[in-house]
């Protein structure tokens, strides 16, 4: 596929300007070939339709840079209002829990299962050290 910034802009309903601007910043890469003969692909199409999804999102265009120049990581878009998210609710004691969106948190299972091992063992060092203060009428 090969085809011209006013094609790009119109397949993907954003103004020229802004594509220029947006390979200016770094978030879109620069067109293949030289002057006139410059053109774009389905490479940039891909990249300008990222950059769309995630200003949509509400992500500034400093925060999708962040993004698209880290490695490894795939970016989560913040959660919209009427969004359907799915949620571990822990509950660590009477009173405490502890809510956890591992896909928005970037945990692995495992890493969310020693996050509330170590929670839960936070909670009972505190708990003790409460009823230790107690006792004590000194402190």
């Amino acid at each position: 596929m090969k085809i011209s910034l006013t094609q790009l802009s119109q397949q993907a309903d954003v103004p020229e300007r802004t594509i220029r601007f947006y390979i200016s910043e770094g978030l879109v890469d620069r067109p293949e070939g030289e002057k006139r003969g410059a053109y774009y692909t389905a490479r940039h199409m891909e990249q300008l339709l990222r950059v769309r999804h995630w200003r949509e999102a509400g992500l500034s265009l400093e925060a999708i840079a962040g993004l698209l120049h880290e490695t490894g990581r795939t970016p989560v878009t913040p959660p919209q209002p009427g969004t359907v998210q799915v949620c571990s609710h822990l509950i660590v004691a009477e009173g405490v829990e502890l809510v956890i969106a591992p896909d928005r948190a970037g945990l692995s299972a495992e890493q969310v299962r020693e996050l509330f091992r170590t929670v839960q063992a936070a909670h009972v060092a505190l708990a003790g050290s409460n009823k230790n203060r107690g006792k004590n009428p000194r402190s």
